[in-house]
């Protein structure tokens, strides 16, 4: 009754796609002898039309049993030499320019060995090939194997896609150069991915007009609108890292209004060859977050990491862990892996061990404030470098947990940076925070003792001691855009503080890229503060989030709900009376703290540690004795902080 109904039987789908299947997986099982098989015919058929191109279709019988004579032999050096020079093993749907070098190579190189081995070893004449019969088959053996390789690669990208059945959706690339357009042609040689790209659009009015193959560069960015309108397109491809954030935010919004979408390509370095598919994927915040790319000194991380034993704390932590990967792409002898919590390091360690495995790890399970452990891990493994990047960072918690706070961010410091001292370390890099300046929260506080107390100790050490100062790192723990994500998941509402409240930016890797680079820059002394860009207003982060998941803007509430103790609506960078200069590297100020005499900070922090168990009113009150601009300016606005004009370039 179903063949009279005209429907389909489920089982008979599902037999046809095994048969599929299993046909497909056959022919790449015998891949190799297939093609050696179709090259051998191929050969001879070429072989013989190379002698009929000669004699004009008649082949006198002479040369007919020269044909015959030599075919083996013939045949046999092509296929042998095709083989050794790697002819058989590209994939003819992924077939390019290199390809084509590769068989002109190929073809050359056996007809030459051919017409020595002709001319040298057949001694009599009468059995010896024609030399414009080889040269017809070098000819027909360039433009038929190259038409051949090339036919599925056209099918895909030009004649499947006019397939009424095959309907793919029009999109647009931005880029006009090559590697956007090969970029282009590998999504157009896939049909699963169901995307034309039917036109490039350049940042440049030069390049409008361009072609590239079949893609043609059909207007500008500043055009855009019309273009997608104009070409019927569906989606935009934005490459990873061609536009910067306040770009891609604008494109965003012209999306929502004239109904395309936005995808994500890697470049085209990264996708590789022969791979069955370009990964896509959706804009994420930190593409709308993207500055220009971090240009890192190499030469100077180099001079500084090459084979020195490096100790990173709070190596399991957001920043920690990515320092670790940041470094692993160098040549030092050894990274320590330091931290409290053993998951976190085992599974940095494996991760390490996976990606980098030509360094040595070793993974040290130790509280930075238990200074017999830490002594130990010194005097066995002798460091050369430490980047201290354990601390406790919530601000809302350790408003909660005070004490605790002091014993984490200010002993331990102190201890780390002590033994440091002690055992000769060459650089000491502390990783501070952007609250550690005019500070209304105790993680801020403890912060800046800790930067005073590693610029003081660094005024009579041998040791360079460096702070780094920088804003919110998006992906980290506590960040703000998980917990605004997970919100808009379960529907709004999305809670924020308030309105008004605005912070810095930036990601994971651009943080610990540059908390490096400027360890190679310092000398001992200076807080290196990295360029964090315009400050964002967190109600602009919560839409931004809510139009990425796909959602207007007005159909996820968000309410405010006041600020945290500890919390201030403003983030700075500098105090008032720190100078900053340029550096060397663009994105990298230097800002000379505030004189502090060791001695008086050595009491300052020794006398917080004591009281660290004490009443939490007490302890608040010598926070404020000893940081005195502990909670002032909350809700006011700070100036931006102008760079000095006069300094000269730290090098």
């Amino acid at each position: 009754m179903s063949d009279l109904n005209n429907e389909p039987n489920p089982s008979d789908s599902e037999g046809h796609a095994a048969i599929h299947w299993k046909f497909r997986d056959s022919l790449v099982r015998f891949r190799l002898p297939l093609l050696i098989a179709a090259h051998l015919f191929v050969f001879a058929a070429l072989y013989w039309v190379a002698y009929l191109m000669r004699f004009t279709l008649e082949i006198p019988e002479g040369y007919q049993a020269v044909y015959w004579q030599n075919l083996p032999f013939v045949v046999s050096a092509k296929l042998l030499i095709f083989y050794s020079l790697g002819s058989f093993h590209g994939w003819w749907r992924h077939v390019n320019f290199s390809d084509f070098i590769s068989l002109l190579r190929s073809a050359t190189v056996a007809t030459l060995v051919i017409v020595a081995c002709d001319y040298f070893v057949l001694q009599n004449w009468q059995n010896r090939i024609p030399r414009i019969v080889l040269l017809n088959d070098l000819v027909l053996t360039i433009v038929v194997l190259g038409g051949l390789r090339s036919c599925w690669r056209v099918w895909d990208e030009r004649i499947a896609p006019m397939d009424r059945n095959n309907v793919r959706e029009r999109a647009l690339i931005i880029g006009s150069d090559f590697d956007t357009a090969k970029l282009a042609h590998l999504i157009n040689g896939q049909k699963k991915m169901g995307v034309r790209i039917v036109g490039m659009v350049s940042k440049e009015h030069k390049q409008v007009g361009r072609r590239f193959s079949d893609i043609r560069v059909v207007g500008a960015l500043e055009s855009l609108s019309g273009l997608v309108k104009l070409h019927r397109a569906k989606t935009l491809f934005v490459i990873t890292g061609t536009l910067h954030g306040r770009q891609l935010r604008e494109l965003l919004d012209s999306a929502s209004d004239r109904g395309f979408k936005i995808r994500i390509l890697p470049p085209l370095k990264d996708h590789l060859q022969g791979a069955d598919s370009v990964p896509i994927r959706e804009v994420s915040y930190n593409d709308l977050l993207r500055r220009k790319p971090v240009n890192l000194d190499l030469g100077a991380i180099e001079k500084i990491v090459d084979r020195k034993t490096i100790l990173v704390t709070g190596a399991g932590g957001s920043i920690g862990s990515e320092l670790c990967r940041q470094l692993s792409k160098f040549q030092p002898r050894q990274i320590i892996l330091l931290g409290r919590g053993e998951n976190r390091i085992y599974h940095i360690e494996r991760e390490l061990n996976d990606t980098a495995p030509h360094i040595k790890y070793v993974p040290r399970i130790a509280n930075i404030t238990d200074a017999p452990r830490i002594r130990e891990i010194f005097e066995t493994l002798k460091p050369d470098l430490v980047f201290h990047a354990a601390a406790h960072k919530h601000v809302p918690l350790v408003e909660e947990n005070v004490g605790e706070s002091i014993i984490n961010n200010i002993k331990g410091t102190k201890i780390i940076a002590d033994h440091s001292h002690e055992f000769g370390v060459e650089r000491f890099v502390m990783v501070s925070t952007d609250k550690s300046v005019n500070p209304t929260s105790v993680m801020g506080c403890t912060k800046q003792m800790a930067e005073r107390y590693c610029q003081s100790i660094g005024e009579h050490s041998k040791t360079a001691f460096i702070s780094t100062r920088f804003g919110n790192v998006l992906g980290s723990a506590g960040s703000v855009v998980p917990l605004f994500q997970e919100q808009i998941r379960r529907g709004g509402p999305i809670t924020i503080t308030d309105k008004r409240m605005t912070r810095f930016f930036m990601t994971i890797p651009e943080a610990s890229q540059l908390v490096i680079q400027a360890a190679s820059m310092g000398n001992g002394g200076e807080i290196f503060v990295l360029e964090m860009g315009q400050p964002v207003k967190i109600l602009d982060l919560a839409n931004d989030l809510i139009r990425l998941a796909g959602h207007s803007t007005d159909s996820i509430e968000i309410v405010e709900k006041g600020m945290r103790a500890g919390e201030k609506l403003y983030e700075e960078l500098y105090y008032g009376d720190e100078k900053s200069t340029p550096t060397s590297h663009d994105q990298i100020l230097s800002s000379f703290s505030r004189p502090f005499r060791f001695e008086e900070v050595e009491h300052q922090v020794q006398t917080l540690i004591e009281s660290a168990y004490a009443d939490t009113e007490e302890i608040l009150k010598l926070i404020k004795k000893f940081v005195p601009e502990y909670g002032a300016g909350a809700e006011v606005a700070p100036p931006r902080h102008k760079k000095s004009n006069t300094a000269e370039k730290v090098q």
